[in-house]
């Protein structure tokens, strides 16, 4: 009996809002598990917004950069100025091709082949120290196409944290070119 009070409780404290601190800790992120490993959201460009992208003309990471998040990641965002904790960054790289067209020549498009994927879990509140994919208030991951069930980051101060620093003032992500953030 005194559970099923405490229950309905907790269940009219949910709906008023005031117990979604303690839902969201249980729950931080669809995309990690207990241990903090992330997995790759399959469905994010049906669930999620596009944030903007990005074009690299050359290079290992040259190609189409297309990055997305949550709507309430946005929403939030917006308000507050940073990612909400549990928020997933997935930026997705395609592989360009140039040709001429009537509106230009060297024209570039993205041929639809994927080279890789990176996601980013925000975490302020520090949840996997042990895990070495986690730090700097982030989740650092790095999927690539034929095996996208398995994150081939090991380390993040290694394997990501390099191509940030220059974003390391807006918590490591690169805001001007997502201009979602603004609207």
């Amino acid at each position: 009996m005194k559970a099923t009070c405490f229950n309905s409780i907790y269940a009219a404290l949910i709906l008023i809002g005031l117990a979604t601190p303690v839902l969201a800790q249980e729950i931080f992120s669809p995309s990690v598990d207990k241990s903090g490993n992330i997995s790759f959201p399959a469905d994010y460009r049906s669930t999620m917004e596009h944030l903007g992208s990005w074009f690299v003309p050359a290079g290992g990471a040259s190609g189409f950069h297309h990055v997305y998040t949550e709507r309430e990641s946005v929403g939030y965002f917006q308000k507050n100025g940073v990612f909400p904790d549990g928020a997933v960054l997935v930026k997705e790289l395609l592989v360009s091709e140039a040709n001429n067209y009537t509106t230009g020549e060297g024209v570039h498009s993205a041929n639809g082949e994927y080279k890789q994927w990176f996601v980013m879990v925000k975490d302020s509140q520090n949840r996997f120290t042990d895990n070495p994919v986690w730090g700097d208030g982030w989740g650092w991951a790095l999927f690539k196409p034929g095996n996208t069930s398995k994150n081939l980051a090991t380390d993040y101060k290694k394997d990501c944290l390099a191509c940030h620093v220059p974003a390391k003032g807006t918590d490591w992500i690169y805001t001007q070119a997502y201009p979602a953030l603004s609207e």
